[in-house]
């Protein structure tokens, strides 16, 4: 056998040693007689789900009640205390922390920020473990006669960016119930019963689109409720907070990062009440009994537009109400989430309904909830005065101009930009043009326009996409306040406002890529998308 020559060099004193050592294979090799046996690797074992899947049966064990402290905000904790309410005889049960968030169309619970989690029964603690598959789940062993058991854990809210979004603040703070509770595996949300309650700081003010606001001292109960409404009803609470009237059952609590910022002129209150008419111009009989429009003035707290059927959480900048004609740029996103109240909440793409917060969502479709509430934005603020005509066209010709300059077009369509928000989950990228990310949102809303301006040619003007809303998505009353849909079904409807080839219209402007932008909406209506040697004033 030759021998193996292995040679290390090191440094001493400014000077170089060399040291060669050789060995031979048969040295490496003495005292073995035999060729060694190969080791024997233990191969893992198909996965298997070990969690019960929903089922449309109400939780047998009783309501559920959920305390919330909120009130340090030094270290930015929410403290939870759960009381979980057990079936006879149950010997253990399987809690989950909601990991499919609704409005986010991805796997966002920030169960990273969960510490100190401890389950008791009868004072005493049981012992959990954490499913090794699904790791959003609890097992929890329970012992013999237990009626109830006690989950405490607190939630860890970001003290800076890159920890997640700051949800907390001396002056304000944003609880989302779903990152502050557990829920009990194989049921519908909808079938889970709770009652929830919250402690803020001294002086401060919540609000929420829950029933039942009842306050005593720092202490805020709410009404029995069911799971899914909770998780669909965020609370903004401050020490600045000013609320205002929009009429038809809508009002604006406001949460600011200083009093001076909650100022409205008459002329600019008559413009968000003018929002909310429109909305229900375009759209039909509203889904919801009574709506609050969430809103925070803040630098301090992380940006946020997010939709629910009775609420939306929005944030702006601190002086947009104060400096309204400075700040024209930034109110678009409250006409966005108003519109997802019809649009996303309560009509739904089918594979955006799911039983609870661990089955996967399905996103194909979000080319119609985001993408045609992006067209729905900008209608609502120009036709509104929430913004000025000038801006909503400044918006769009800054988003058009992004699409027609994309590299990324010529292999991604818009159709796979829909599972962006699972793939991508917004985290920065070196070369965004090219890899694409959530073009639904805008250039869906171009998609939306060109074929509003198709049923407008069609129809000499008497009909446009305005016929298609109220048809589609007007609450009827008396019925579920949800209701799915399908691309069939989508193009059903809009064939009743104007016959149309709508399934080739979308088969090649959504699901086609290597094509041009959609740029035929803006040119029907009148412009041209034109290029300058300075920025629009958007």
């Amino acid at each position: 056998m030759l021998p193996v020559a292995l040679t290390h060099a090191a440094r001493h004193d400014g000077g170089m040693e060399r040291m060669q050592i050789g060995l031979t294979v048969a040295a490496l090799m003495l005292g073995v007689a035999t060729p060694a046996r190969p080791q024997q690797l233990r191969i893992a074992t198909p996965l298997t789900a070990q969690v019960p899947e929903a089922a449309d049966t109400p939780y047998p064990g009783g309501t559920i009640t959920l305390d919330v402290d909120a009130s340090d905000t030094t270290r930015g904790l929410f403290r939870v205390a759960e009381t979980i309410p057990l079936a006879p005889g149950a010997r253990s049960i399987t809690l989950l922390y909601p990991q499919w968030l609704p409005g986010t169309h991805a796997p966002r619970g920030p169960i990273n920020l969960i510490g100190d989690l401890k389950f008791s029964v009868g004072g005493k603690s049981v012992a959990w473990t954490r499913d090794p598959i699904e790791v959003y789940a609890f097992r929890v062993a329970l012992p013999e006669g237990a009626r109830e058991l006690v989950a405490r854990f607190i939630h860890t809210a970001p003290l800076e960016p890159a920890q997640g979004r700051i949800s907390m603040t001396a002056e304000m703070l944003n609880l989302q119930w779903e990152k502050v509770s557990l829920y009990p595996a194989g049921h519908y949300v909808r079938r889970i019963r709770i009652k929830p309650s919250a402690v803020f700081p001294q002086g401060w003010t919540a609000a929420s689109a829950l029933n039942g606001m009842k306050l005593a001292r720092r202490r805020v109960d709410w009404d029995e409720t069911d799971y899914e409404t909770l998780v669909d009803s965020p609370i903004f609470a401050g020490l600045n907070f000013k609320s205002w009237d929009l009429g038809h059952a809508v009002n604006m609590p406001v949460v600011a990062d200083a009093p001076e910022q909650l100022v409205l002129r008459v002329q600019d209150l008559a413009r968000l009440r003018s929002m909310v008419e429109q909305g229900l111009a375009v759209f039909g009989a509203p889904p919801f009994d009574h709506y609050a429009l969430l809103v925070a003035l803040t630098a301090r707290m992380g940006a946020i537009g997010l939709e629910h059927q009775r609420s939306s959480e929005n944030s702006l900048d601190p002086r947009s109400f104060a400096d309204w004609d400075a700040n024209d740029w930034d109110r678009n996103v409250l006409a966005h989430e108003l519109s997802h109240a019809w649009n996303g909440k309560f009509r739904r793409p089918a594979g955006l309904w799911t039983p609870d917060y661990r089955q996967p969502m399905q996103n194909d479709l979000l080319w119609v909830y985001e993408g045609q509430t992006q067209f729905w934005g900008y209608v609502l603020a120009a036709r509104s005065g929430l913004q000025t005509k000038q801006t909503v066209l400044d918006m769009i010709a800054r988003n058009a101009a992004g699409l027609a300059e994309q590299a990324g077009r010529d292999w991604r369509s818009i159709a796979d930009t829909t599972y962006d928000p699972i793939i991508g989950a917004r985290r920065p990228r070196p070369h965004g043009s090219l890899t694409r990310g959530e073009d639904y949102y805008a250039e869906g809303a171009l998609v939306w326009l060109e074929a509003d301006q198709i049923i407008r040619d069609g129809t000499g003007g008497a009909r446009g996409l305005d016929d298609f809303a109220r048809a589609f998505f007007a609450y009827p009353g008396g019925g579920p306040r949800q209701k799915t849909y399908t691309r069939d079904d989508l193009i059903t409807a809009l064939n009743a406002i104007h016959p149309y080839d709508w399934r080739a219209f979308f088969a090649t402007r959504i699901d086609q890529p290597g094509l041009a932008a959609p740029l035929a909406g803006i040119e029907k209506a009148g412009y041209r998308l034109v290029w300058k040697d300075r920025p629009n004033a958007y």
